[in-house]
């Protein structure tokens, strides 16, 4: 095992900038799905981010590698 992190404390993040994408094109992806849907994607994205904000979901990198000759440097 090279690295083990966990991304869950930042992940909300992502999640609500996936909301809000979704919100800024929401005239055009109601071309494209029914009100339910999107009620169904907001919804979805909005509780997961909840969960992670709350501490009660997370999110693991595991980094794995077979004989490395160089030393592995996580991207932090």
């Amino acid at each position: 095992m090279e690295d083990w992190q966990n991304f869950g404390p930042d992940y909300d993040k992502t999640l609500m900038a996936w909301h809000e994408n979704l919100m800024r094109n929401k005239p055009e992806l109601q071309k494209h799905y029914s009100k339910e849907e999107l009620r169904m994607f907001t919804y979805y994205l909005l509780c997961c981010a909840g969960t992670f904000r709350a501490r009660t979901t997370q999110l693991w990198q595991v980094v794995f590698s077979k004989k490395r000759k160089e030393r592995y440097d996580a991207p932090r």
